[in-house]
This record gives structure tokens, C-alpha cells and sequence, in this order.
């Protein structure tokens, strides 16, 4: 993909997404996008293009709307389905199961922090299938929460000015989610359609895994923004709610799929194309008995953090409308026990995955390198080292995690 170009619209025609009505609906769904999206991840991965009929598919599919709650018409499917879905869908494709997962934050905000005109007005949207992207973080600053982009009241009206980084799914997006601090040192998310002047989207992610995210560069200069388009995320951390958890489960499903297809990409050259160790004394790879022992550690932990993430659901499902601080910690809690392990064995498989394969198994016909690339990238998005202290300090001096997106 080129570096500082503009990129071109994936808009192909006007968003015509299916509806779905439940949680089984949403799994069932799920596996059939999933079924869609593998067949073609490792050319996509290879060439970083993505096909715009398929992101059309999978935002067609409905699955884009699934958070959106039953009084505006959508299924409001629990936290734990929600998590179950983005991991299907990224065993698949994790680049692709990345770009929903930003989505379904920005619709959390409108959820939490929307007046009840502009849920109406942005639920809608996302029932008709238009693709939500987020601008949320910046580069440059000391720090992820040292924002520069600001919203400023001008003779003109409301104008947004800064500089964006790691905008996931911004090249295929309808409506862009701007993070921009107003006058009063507040943090408001603005939505801005796509194609809406002064908004440039730059096509310049180039980073070794995550490769089709579209996770670019995005600049407003003079950006004109209407009052009505403006949520008050700042609210959301400034008391209770559980912004942070479901940001941190969602990111977590990514990393639990993408486990998942190292471990069954493993399966499946151990038994076709890996050679047993000589000391063992077998014919074929997959009666070695030590990389029995192997598979068998990696199903057990991958099996560990795949409960951990629905339990997180579940205790996110529990105290949806009983928020309190320590409602929220527990949340948090919950979350982080589940990132550690997705994480952990997102990494371990990936990498196991070659010394159970063997010399041959690092060929680039395979591609087996992408599960590797994929885990290492994604899994920086906050330190897991920072997971285990949030737990310590929770367990040992009952201190509850502080409140932003990456608790």
C-alpha cells in the first residue's frame, strides 16, 4: 500500500445491510462472514488490497449493527456473543475482524453519551450497514493521552484542527469518529462523514502485521463539524461506566482469533507437511510424542482464555445497568485476566507454530508468518506487563484500576 496518498473511497454502493434480530443470529452470521473472509486473508496479507466487495460483504452482513440497542432496532446482543464474533470472525481475518471492533466502540460512546436525536440519527446508520472508523490517537504526543487535536468555535462555526495516527479502517469508512479536546480542555468524539472537506484520510499504515487494517493517518484542517455530530465522550470516564472494559474485550476477541488460526494452521501442517524428530521413532509428525505435548499445552491455555473472554463478557453482561466504582473495577479485573491470556497464547502459538512445523513450515509459500506478524502487532496496542500490575494491585491492595480505554 503506498505511503502519503490519499486513499480512494471503498464505498460502492449505498449500504444495504441485513438486519439481525438475536445472539444466535449473530453467531451463526459470524461463521458464515468467517467462511468468506479465510479463503482469501493470506493474498490479502501478501498484498495488503482488499477487495471493496468485500468489506461490502462483511458490513452487509449485519453484523456491523449487532451492538445497536433493541429500542432503536437492533439485536443489542450481550458482551460476551459480541466478543465471540469478533474472535470468529478474526481466526479468519484478524486485519478485518479489527476494523468492526472500532466501530462497535464508537457506537458504546454513542450509546453511553448520545442524546436520545442522535442515537436515533447514528443507530439508524448502522443498521443500514455505513462503516464507522475511528481517529482517536496521535503520534506524536508524550503519551497516548496527550491529544493536540483540537475543537475550536470559530466566526464560522465549530472547526476541528490535528493530526491523527493509527486510524483503523478509515480507508473504507462512510463516517469518521474524531477525537478533539473543545476550549474547556473536555474530550469530544465528532463524527464526520468521510468525504466531508477538510478531512484527509492518508493510506500510510506500514507496520509488519495487521496489515489491511487501514489503520492510516487522518488530518482536519478547518474541519467544519456540526454541534449535533458531537458526543461527550469525556463523560464516559468521568464517572462509572464501562467504556474501558468493553474497549479492552473487544481488543482481546482479536487476539483470541488470531490464536485460534495459529493453532489450527499448526494442526493442519503437523499432519500434512512436518517431519517427526529422529529420537522420536515414528513415522509420522503428529505421533511425535513431544509435539503431542505441545498441541496439547496450546489447545489447554488457548481453551483457558477462550473461557476468560466470555466470562469477561458475562461479568460485563452482569453489571451493564448496575454501575458503581467497584462494578467497574470488577470489570476491569475481569477484562485484564482475559487479555493476558489471549495475548500470551496469541504469541506462543504463532511462534510455536514454526518448531512444530519445522524449517519448512517458515517457507513463504505457506504464509505462516502472518500469524506471527498479526499477534506481535496487535497485541502492542496496550502492555500486557500493565495487565499483571492492574491485577496485583487489585489482589494485593485492593486498588482499583484506573478508568480510560485501555482498562
Amino acid at each position: 500500500m503506498s505511503v502519503n496518498t490519499e486513499t480512494k473511497r471503498y464505498i460502492q454502493h449505498a449500504p444495504d445491510a441485513r438486519v439481525i434480530g438475536s445472539d444466535s443470529q449473530a453467531l451463526a452470521v459470524a461463521h458464515e462472514v468467517a467462511a468468506l473472509l479465510l479463503s482469501g486473508a493470506a493474498e490479502r496479507d501478501r498484498t495488503g488490497i482488499v477487495p471493496p466487495e468485500i468489506i461490502n460483504a462483511f458490513s452487509d452482513s449485519g453484523l456491523w449493527g449487532i451492538t445497536v440497542p433493541r429500542k432503536w432496532g437492533g439485536a443489542e446482543v450481550s458482551a460476551a456473543t459480541l466478543a465471540s464474533v469478533i474472535a470468529i470472525i478474526s481466526a479468519a481475518d484478524p486485519s478485518l475482524g479489527q476494523i468492526p471492533q472500532n466501530h462497535y466502540c464508537l457506537l458504546e460512546d454513542i450509546r453511553l453519551q448520545g442524546s436520545e436525536e442522535q442515537q436515533r440519527f447514528f443507530f439508524e446508520l448502522a443498521l443500514k450497514g455505513n462503516r464507522f472508523a475511528n481517529a482517536l490517537s496521535e503520534t506524536t504526543g508524550k503519551n497516548v493521552q496527550d491529544i493536540q487535536t483540537r475543537l475550536t468555535e470559530t466566526a464560522q462555526g465549530l472547526r476541528i484542527n490535528g493530526r491523527k495516527g493509527y486510524c483503523t479502517g478509515s480507508a473504507y469508512a462512510h463516517w469518521i469518529g474524531i477525537l478533539a479536546l473543545d476550549e474547556a480542555g473536555n474530550a469530544q468524539l465528532a463524527f464526520v462523514p468521510r468525504d466531508t472537506c477538510g478531512l484527509t484520510v492518508l493510506d500510510d499504515w506500514a507496520c509488519l502485521g495487521q496489515k489491511t487494517t487501514s489503520s492510516g493517518t487522518v488530518i482536519a484542517e478547518n474541519l467544519a463539524v456540526s454541534a449535533f455530530h458531537l458526543i461527550p465522550t469525556w463523560k464516559s470516564y468521568a464517572s462509572p461506566t464501562l467504556a474501558g472494559p468493553f474497549a479492552q474485550l473487544t481488543t482481546a476477541a482479536i487476539d483470541a482469533g488470531i490464536a485460534r488460526a495459529a493453532l489450527n494452521d499448526t494442526v493442519n501442517f503437523v499432519r500434512q507437511m512436518a517431519r517427526p524428530w529422529i529420537d522420536a521413532g515414528v513415522e509420522q509428525a503428529g505421533d511425535d510424542p513431544l509435539t503431542i505435548y505441545q498441541v496439547g499445552m496450546l489447545d489447554s491455555r488457548l481453551a483457558a482464555a477462550e473461557v476468560l473472554l466470555e466470562r469477561a463478557g458475562k461479568v460485563l453482561d452482569e453489571f451493564r445497568d448496575n454501575l458503581s466504582e467497584e462494578t467497574v473495577a470488577l470489570a476491569s479485573v475481569a477484562v485484564a485476566r482475559a487479555k493476558i491470556f489471549t495475548t500470551e497464547i496469541a504469541l506462543e502459538a504463532a511462534s510455536r507454530l514454526f518448531e512444530l512445523g519445522g524449517t519448512r513450515s517458515t517457507h513463504p509459500r505457506y504464509h505462516l508468518d502472518m500469524h506471527w506478524r498479526n499477534g506481535r502487532v496487535h497485541t502492542l496496542h496496550d502492555p500486557v506487563r500493565w495487565k499483571y500490575h492492574l491485577l496485583g494491585n487489585w489482589v494485593l491492595n485492593n486498588k482499583y484500576p484506573p478508568r480510560h480505554d485501555w482498562n
